[in-house]
């Protein structure tokens, strides 16, 4: 694999860049302790997997009915303002949960499951609000040639918080309880909060006169035009559609890797870990020749690595794998990431991260639907098994029908943007 050398610090010396990921680990590692503590709460009380899937398609829903809306809102309204208000929703969510928590009575004694999938639900919406502002705020903090750095650094934090937040969320979960859980879940919100609001308050990007539908159908044609955005967008769709097995790890901590809580934070770490591992490496080399052949590599390296994990009944073995899944998806997600910042001009950011993020973002919540529903139907191991084989499948179709995107370096892009 051949590399371009960066300085690995350089993005990190940009104040509003250090908040920004200041405010994105707080945040995330919030979000991944309430997944895990609501992912094993619904369990306990289901011990159904298809209310796992549930839990994903409540916030999928109303996330893919907002989040293109959200990307017109993000170009002609101030980003930070949107993110604020987002994320003091998602605080109420955490809020709710708390509550549940402290006042068990108050669940009804029938389907309490309903309210959980009620308040993830009002947690969709805070993310398509927030989303498409938080990403395009991203690339306007530095310039271009510290676009890909900056993209390993946040990918690094990111992968971080995602490694603590499953962790400590199991952990705490398992010794304390779930009412200590959704309270710190809490803590870090409001944490997250202080940081997003010590942001630069950049001015809308477009101030052009135009009704919501005609933006968004420039939004929609802008992604359809740029055909390796439009490749890298699809690839990652499908595979996190049918490759991923995380919505699935209670039921593989239970019933056949035979754990509790506190290995359920372990194995929701994993990826995270091996993610972390290889996004600071990569924040030194990162790959920008070969971008192309390298993401389609690694895309079909993480479904093989689905199919080793559905076939492993040892916990330490799983482990392993599930750090690979997440080592080889933090070199798609950083070649991705630098795709989306170097192709879209700043006054379109806003609709084309709500395009992306109904490829990527709803793909994660759809996934763990279209998992609890091959589990249903096809069993547990078998349906992980599928979706890693379709993985792969998709990977060798977009290699023969996006030659773009494989033939893609995105050297030649850092300092002339693409037309």
């Amino acid at each position: 694999m051949t590399h371009q050398e960066f300085s690995g610090t350089a993005a990190l010396k940009v104040k509003p860049f250090r908040n920004f990921i200041a405010a994105r680990f707080f945040l995330t590692m919030a979000i991944q302790m309430q997944a895990v503590a609501v992912g094993w709460q619904v369990y306990q009380i289901t011990k159904d997997p298809f209310a796992l899937g549930i839990i994903g398609i409540s916030e999928a829903i109303p996330f893919i009915s907002l989040v293109l809306f959200s990307g017109y809102w993000a170009d002609i309204y101030r980003r930070k303002t949107i993110i604020l208000r987002s994320v003091g929703l998602f605080s109420l969510c955490s809020a709710l949960l708390l509550f549940f928590a402290l006042e068990p009575s108050l669940l009804p004694a029938e389907n309490p499951q309903w309210l959980f999938y009620i308040v993830i639900g009002i947690t969709g919406v805070a993310r398509a609000l927030a989303g498409p502002s938080i990403q395009s705020t991203l690339p306007q903090l530095f310039k271009r040639d510290l676009y890909a750095n900056g993209a390993a650094w946040n990918s690094a934090v990111w992968q971080i918080a995602s490694v603590s937040g499953p962790a400590i969320g199991g952990i705490i979960y398992g010794f304390y309880g779930k009412e200590i859980t959704y309270a710190v879940v809490m803590a870090l919100v409001l944490l997250s909060l202080i940081f997003f609001g010590r942001l630069p308050d950049f001015p809308p990007s477009n101030t052009a006169k135009e009704g919501v539908i005609t933006s968004l159908k420039k939004g929609l044609h802008f992604v359809y035009k740029q055909k390796i955005v439009l490749s890298a967008l699809t690839l990652d769709l499908f595979a996190v559609l049918f490759g991923g097995a995380v919505s699935m790890l209670p039921v593989f901590a239970d019933q056949i890797l035979h754990t509790g809580a506190q290995g359920l934070g372990i194995l929701r770490a994993a990826p995270s870990v091996g993610a972390v591992i290889t996004s600071i490496y990569i924040t030194r080399h990162a790959p920008m020749r070969h971008s192309g052949k390298i993401l389609l590599t690694f895309v079909a390296l993480f479904g093989i690595s689905m199919i080793g994990f559905a076939l492993s009944e040892l916990f330490w073995l799983s482990f392993f794998i599930l750090l690979l899944s997440g080592a080889f998806d933090a070199v798609s997600v950083l070649i991705r990431s630098t795709i989306m910042q170097l192709f879209t001009p700043d006054d379109m950011r806003g609709r084309v991260s709500s395009v992306n993020s109904v490829f990527i973002g709803s793909s994660n919540e759809l996934g763990a639907f279209e998992s609890g529903l091959a589990a249903k139907a096809f069993g547990l191991v078998n349906s992980v098994i599928l979706g890693g084989c379709m993985t792969i499948l998709i990977t060798l179709s977009m290699s023969r029908l996006a030659p773009k995107l494989r033939r893609l370096q995105l050297q030649n892009h850092i300092q002339h943007p693409p037309t």
